[in-house]
């Protein structure tokens, strides 16, 4: 099926997953077109963002966010054009930030929708560095790890949408960043093209004494995006007073339970108080999207100048979506991964 200007291509949850999603996880289907209310506008759905709290909302497990229901459209963001409107701000042709989901069509009354106009450059990028993500990396790395120059900053997930923006930004202030990613061509890339001093491969031998030798002074900040094994090789780096911005556990997500090994909870929170260590974790629009007007002013000003570099992976085809985003969990993606739906 393609996206026709007749039908609305779904994907909905057919299952809660038990570890990793499987194909049969979410299930595409095709209905009527939604119809557009007084106080409404119907959008077209272009862009759909791949995010790893998606994962999170299959599972009906307690949580910041409701979870999908069974039979429940998949939520996501979505870069869309506006095809009818009878909101105030918005009208036909212009193109939208929106919560659209996995489907071609969605209604939205505006509330939470960013317009960018008739005519926006790189649309798509609204759903990476331009948008929550970059916003994910700016605020956490700003507000919670206070950056100073000279200090050194480790970031997990280094070659993906949030962690490759936190280095980057990491730079511009004056830090020794490093990073770490999974594989040699990730790596090259975050060194070559994004600029950091370093980047450790996790999947190779000698992992952790290759980013104890990477961070002679210890490590300052600590983004936090993977969590698991990486977190173990970090904790014992982490100098006084560190500080510990927790966007996200990829490596938990599709856990059934706790992982092997000793219970590192007591060392956790005996250094936390020794070092007087911060950890904070954060839920970007929660607690930071008063920010935003600031952020996009900053982050635009840097994307225009080249001082921050995006890499974006622009998937066809919405049957393609997924296998994408099993990938995603997986760590197979290179950058932000986004499915354009109209293919």
């Amino acid at each position: 099926m393609t996206q026709t200007n007749s039908a609305n291509r779904k994907f909905v949850l057919a299952e809660r997953p038990v570890g990793e999603p499987t194909e049969q996880t979410l299930r595409l289907e095709s209905g009527d077109m939604p119809v557009a209310g007084a106080g409404q506008m119907l959008l077209r759905n272009e862009y759909l963002s791949l995010d790893p709290y998606m994962r999170g909302r299959m599972s009906d497990a307690p949580s910041y966010a409701a979870p999908v229901e069974i039979g429940g459209t998949m939520v996501g963001g979505t870069v869309a054009e506006v095809m009818t409107s009878d909101v105030k701000g918005f009208e036909a042709g212009d193109w939208v930030v929106a919560f659209g989901g996995w489907q071609d069509y969605s209604v939205s009354d505006g509330t939470m929708v960013i317009n960018m106009g008739k005519d926006p450059k790189n649309p798509s990028w609204a759903l990476g560095v331009l948008g929550m993500p970059g916003l994910t990396a700016w605020a956490g790395l700003t507000q919670i790890g206070q950056p100073k120059e000279g200090e050194t900053l480790v970031v997990a997930g280094a070659s993906g949408p949030v962690g490759a923006t936190v280095g980057q930004i990491a730079k511009i202030l004056g830090l020794r960043v490093v990073g770490i990613a999974g594989g040699t061509e990730k790596c090259a890339h975050v060194v070559d093209v994004l600029g950091f001093d370093e980047c450790i491969d996790y999947k190779a031998d000698g992992f952790r004494q290759a980013l104890k030798t990477a961070v002679p002074n210890g490590i300052d900040i600590y983004f936090e995006n993977v969590g698991g094994a990486v977190f173990d090789a970090v904790m014992p780096l982490l100098n006084p007073s560190a500080r510990i911005p927790v966007c996200g556990l990829i490596s938990q997500y599709n856990a059934t339970s706790l992982p092997d090994g000793p219970d590192r909870m007591s060392l956790l929170m005996g250094m936390m108080l020794r070092k007087r260590m911060t950890m904070r974790g954060f839920i970007v629009f929660d607690d930071f999207g008063h920010l935003y007007p600031e952020f996009a002013k900053q982050m635009g000003a840097w994307v225009a100048s080249g001082e921050i570099k995006y890499r974006e992976e622009m998937i066809e085809g919405m049957e393609k979506a997924p296998a994408a985003f099993i990938g995603l969990l997986r760590g197979d993606g290179f950058g932000k991964r986004v499915i354009k739906l109209s293919a």
